[in-house]
């Protein structure tokens, strides 16, 4: 049994299997033809690592991937730490897809039907979002990402744009789209309806709206609630009890004629429009902000029952959007620790860090949700930090050891 057979990333593993690392880079065409100081599983765990201790150099986040098996004396005298130019040859060996596909493949929505705070009525509640990291200022990375420009002139450093989906009650981004700073969130969020499931309720922030992506999430047999800019225009086409009403959302282009149309109609005038597009439900309310000043919200959603989902309930649910921006956060701050910027110097390497990241993330979301589950609490009530802490702890005093006896 070599050395590196042993090495992994501790507790992680129950999330992210060796079997499961090594079917993937066999099916990514991964798979090393000779025997490494770095075979290509060992790279896999290793951007895990990476992600769990960012601010550590390369060799140091090595020496703690395999600290544990020193400490157990399990250390072979014949390997050693590689340098860090061995290293980033074995990242690009590897390459971004297998750390994809990993993603993909273990990245599942987890809560239960008790998971609290995962659920309205039947609908599991997601969201999406999105957040931009910086990468580093090189000549590659400048060919396919863009500085973002504003009022105080363009950015020290060129951008990746990520979009999320994820599971507002447990935290864990179930399926995401990388882009650059000019692709939109909203190009990013139609690559992410494939990934939506008829018991989904999915909510979205005013930017992400339009009309093909309305009509792309009702094809899934998911539900949606966007909130839209309070001058939409939403022709009342019948009030409900609960202070709602049911409307119709028209493609752009063709607003203006059928409103015409309608207008010549007389009192049949919303007949026309309930056959011109598809219906939604409206739901408008305001808030007082903590200066005192109201905001009015408009949210439209596919639930046209009023009685499966009353606007005061739906008012309250769309509150939960925030859980991803939290989730985002917990990334961004926590994980990458504010301000960072990645360590990757070429895009290939930018998305294999990139999905490392959201793989890490995934796993300690899953680890603490176990813990609230058998705690029977809600996980927002665990610490991100706290449990990232523990798992690094964690990473560094243990090793994994296959099931078969070793010499």
């Amino acid at each position: 049994m070599r050395l590196t057979d042993r090495i992994s990333i501790g507790v992680l593993t129950r999330v992210v299997p060796r079997d499961l690392v090594d079917e993937v880079i066999a099916e990514s065409g991964r798979k090393e033809k000779r025997s490494r100081l770095l075979p290509a599983h060992v790279v896999v765990y290793y951007v895990l690592a990476l992600a769990l201790f960012f601010g550590e150099a390369y060799d140091e986040v090595m020496r703690r991937l395999v600290g544990g098996l020193r400490f157990l004396g399990n250390w072979s005298a014949e390997w050693k730490v590689p340098t860090t130019s061995a290293i980033s040859q074995a990242r690009r060996r590897l390459g971004a897809v297998p750390l994809e596909v990993l993603f993909r493949r273990v990245a599942v929505p987890i809560a239960r039907p008790g998971t609290r705070g995962a659920w309205f009525r039947s609908w599991r509640v997601m969201a999406i979002d999105g957040v931009i990291i910086d990468v580093p200022d090189t000549p590659e990375n400048n060919e396919v990402f863009e500085h973002t420009t504003g009022g105080r002139g363009e950015s020290a450093f060129p951008v990746v744009r990520i979009v999320g989906l994820g599971e507002c009650g447990t935290h864990a981004i179930v399926a995401a789209e990388v882009g650059t700073w000019g692709t939109g969130e909203r190009t990013l969020a139609a690559r992410l309806v494939p990934d939506l499931e008829p018991d989904m309720l999915v909510l979205m922030d005013r930017g992400f709206y339009s009309y093909k992506l309305w009509q792309a999430i009702g094809d899934t047999g998911a539900a949606a609630v966007f909130r839209v800019t309070s001058n939409m225009i939403l022709p009342m086409l019948e009030a409900y009890p609960d202070g709602s009403y049911r409307s119709v959302l028209l493609e752009a282009t063709r607003q203006s004629p059928i409103r015409k149309r309608a207008r010549r109609t007389g009192e049949g005038a919303n007949n026309v429009l309930a056959a011109a597009g598809p219906p939604c439900r409206v739901v408008e309310y305001m808030i007082e902000n903590r200066g005192g000043d109201t905001e009015t919200f408009c949210l439209i959603t596919s639930i046209l029952d009023y009685r499966d989902a009353p606007a005061r309930e739906l008012a309250a649910l769309y509150n939960e959007r925030w859980e991803l921006e939290l989730t985002l956060d917990e990334i961004e701050i926590h994980q990458l620790g504010h301000g960072r910027v990645l360590r990757s110097k070429s895009p290939e390497m930018v998305e294999q860090e990139i999905w490392g990241i959201l793989l890490a993330h995934y796993a300690v979301r899953h680890l603490m949700h176990e813990a609230a589950d058998t705690a029977d609490v809600d996980p927002d009530r665990l610490s991100f930090i706290r449990s990232l802490r523990l798992i690094r702890r964690q990473i560094t005093g243990q090793a994994d050891f296959p099931p078969s006896p070793t010499r």
